[in-house]
């Protein structure tokens, strides 16, 4: 265990406890017009039931940050571990076209686009926009819910791709 008095500098700190810091994985879009744009991030967490709302955070230096700031709706769809190559193409260098070349993805009259088989995928229309340090805090409130049957979330650790299974199962009576 690192102490601060072991003379780690906070900021290294704090960086290597949140590689520990287990997320679920997500593809976060947004649309203007024919342009749209995606990207994968794990600064996504639930804010509300009442309104149903959620945050997601980037950095204003990220691809996505000025077409978000500009949206009125973005997407966030929470990956299946069968997404592990939409995730991986989402957090490359490559073009918005080459990344929506990957997985199947679809429009609706709800807003931008949504990946057909991720775990799931919330529309959301843009309440607020918050600036805080290096990024921006978007709070979305959901407009739009679709759930995919099976539940087996990708989940991202300490630099790797994990999934998630329970600790115990209970055995039944009998």
């Amino acid at each position: 265990m690192t102490s601060p008095a072991e003379g780690q500098p906070v900021d290294q700190g704090f960086k290597d406890a949140m590689r520990r810091l287990a997320g679920s994985v997500t593809v976060v879009t947004v649309a203007s017009g024919a342009e749209r744009h995606g990207t994968t991030a794990t600064a996504v967490t639930s804010l509300s039931m009442n309104p149903p709302s959620l945050l997601v955070c980037f950095n204003r230096d990220s691809r996505l940050h000025a077409m978000l700031s500009a949206a009125d709706k973005f997407c966030v769809n929470l990956l299946h571990t069968d997404n592990v190559d939409v995730s991986k193409l989402f957090s490359s260098p490559v073009t918005s076209a080459e990344r929506f070349a990957g997985g199947h993805w679809s429009s609706s009259a709800e807003g931008p686009p949504y990946l057909e088989d991720a775990q799931s995928s919330i529309q959301c229309a843009k309440d607020q926009q918050i600036d805080y340090g290096s990024h921006t805090i978007f709070i979305g409130r959901v407009l739009s819910v679709r759930n995919r049957n099976d539940i087996s979330p990708l989940v991202y650790c300490n630099g790797n791709y994990v999934r998630t299974s329970d600790l115990a199962k209970k055995k039944k009576p009998g």
